[in-house]
């Protein structure tokens, strides 16, 4: 359970797991929500088309409401005869034995020790969720063994819910921390390099009758104000790591927007990885958008029919990527002089902030290659 940070994966372990020690038949885990119902509701031992013909969500009412309100575990011979049973949909499988535990915040459950006593003190203890337990595959009802087992679990669930709570939290605390620094960046830089063109543009505007050559030279301005804030914006945009990359790691990434660019593109675009280590964040970042710009180049201005993306690991646990086209090429000291980036000068750049190098190799007719060598932690 605590090797996984995102709540819903952690809530679908817990259920697994208590299923699975206590030998039962189903297994659900509810976490309240502030309005009468569940926030996330985990089953297993229910298929998916069992799950669907049930319905909706149940409501905290009859067992379960009771259970949100108990620091103790609930155990019945048959939950059909509890007095709050409330009754469940037609699709509902039946069930007899039941056995239901808080799992209660990770402080609380550390203080509230062995005894499972349940008095009044703990009544006050934040219940995170409820684990429900029903009908043993042996037959018969649970025991006092199942119920302290059940306890021990509910403990390191409410630790690992807790983690994994944090984690998502941080999460949402750092890409809002991201969103206000693109808003500072986009408004000390870019915003005023639009201002200065927009002002520069008129004033061209103003010249073009009476005073061609001027206006010419307002309008070069113009162009090289409009190239900077592109470069600027670029800088701000491209500097987020994406979510995809946090979540998946750099291979199935690259891997996923390869297939998509195969599938957008009349050129076959391929992906191979061979031995890749898990890189630091920002070397994998580094990768990533020097493969989309590079991919870009391809696929906007080559022409050509194939591009072959391949990652490799260094024996310095480091990677190589190499984006290679067979489209029409050209000649990268031509298109330096000509003031034509095509990305390279960012792509330079993000090598260099790793500690990494970057090559290009491109003749006219010949095709181009990209090459990034990143070194490793």
């Amino acid at each position: 359970m605590s090797r996984h940070l995102e709540v819903r994966e952690v809530l679908r372990r817990i259920t697994a797991s208590a299923r699975d020690l206590l030998g039962a038949e189903y297994a659900a885990l509810g976490v309240p929500d502030d309005h009468g119902g569940f926030a996330q509701f985990v089953v297993d031992g229910i298929t998916e088309e069992q799950w669907r013909a049930i319905g909706p969500l149940p409501r905290q009412h009859g067992v379960l409401a009771l259970m949100l309100h108990e620091s103790g575990p609930t155990r019945l011979d048959d939950v059909r005869e509890e007095p709050s049973f409330g009754g469940w949909p037609a699709a509902h499988p039946d069930m007899k034995a039941f056995l239901g535990m808080p799992i209660l915040d990770a402080d609380a459950s550390a203080g509230s020790g062995e005894s499972g006593s349940g008095d009044a003190g703990d009544g006050a203890q934040e219940v995170m969720g409820v684990i429900f337990l029903a009908n043993k595959r042996a037959g018969g009802g649970f025991t006092d063994h199942d119920e302290e087992l059940l306890r021990i679990l509910a403990a390191h669930a409410a630790i690992a819910l807790s983690n994994a709570r944090l984690y998502e939290r941080s999460r949402e605390l750092t890409l809002a921390g991201e969103r206000a620094r693109i808003a500072h960046d986009l408004h000390d830089a870019v915003s005023q390099k639009l201002f200065s063109l927009r002002l520069t543009a008129k004033a061209a505007a103003t010249l073009v009758g009476r005073d061609p050559d001027r206006a010419r030279a307002e309008l070069a301005e113009v162009a090289r104000l409009a190239a900077e804030a592109a470069d600027e914006l670029r800088a701000v945009v491209v500097e987020l790591r994406p979510a995809a990359l946090e979540e998946d790691g750099l291979v199935p990434t690259l891997a996923s927007q390869v297939q998509v660019l195969d599938r957008a593109h009349t050129a076959a675009v391929s992906f191979a990885a061979d031995g890749v280590r898990a890189l630091p964040a920002a070397q994998e970042a580094a990768v990533l958008r020097v493969a989309q710009e590079a991919l870009h180049n391809a696929l906007r201005h080559s022409g050509a029919e194939r591009v072959e993306v391949t990652l490799s690991g260094t024996p310095a646990r480091g990677a190589v990527l190499r984006v290679t086209d067979d489209g029409r090429g050209f000649d990268p000291e031509s298109v330096r002089r000509a003031g034509r980036h095509l990305g390279l000068v960012s792509m330079r750049d993000r090598a260099a902030a790793v500690g990494g190098r970057l090559t290009l190799d491109s003749a006219p007719g010949k095709g181009t290659a990209v090459e990034l060598e990143v070194p490793g932690a």
